[in-house]
């Protein structure tokens, strides 16, 4: 039986990171963007986790909870906007953002 050790966790996360960031960059729809930007959220939280267990200290633990809290505030404020954006152009791509400006 092999050990899972602190690498392997962060390989994942940096895969996960990784996968995030290719995501972001290269799709042009907003809500395909904004899973993206979850998905690297929660590899950095992996990695808080696994370095705070490997420590053994709870201090990335606590700092975890304090991410998803702002995750959850950043999940109603953006699906929001990307509501208000298909609802008046009928489309969720980046393009169509200049059409929200007053």
């Amino acid at each position: 039986m092999t050990h899972v050790g602190l690498e392997h966790y962060l390989i994942v996360s940096a895969l996960l990171f990784a996968l995030g960031l290719l995501g972001v960059i290269t799709r042009r729809n907003l809500l395909v963007m904004y899973m993206s930007l979850e998905l690297m959220l929660n590899s950095a939280n992996l990695a808080l986790v696994s370095f705070s267990r490997f420590n053994n200290n709870l201090n990335g633990q606590v700092m975890v909870f304090f991410i998803i809290t702002v995750a959850a505030a950043e999940v109603a404020v953006g699906l929001a906007l990307i509501v208000a954006l298909y609802r008046k152009r009928q489309s969720a791509h980046v393009e169509d953002l200049t059409s929200m400006k007053l």
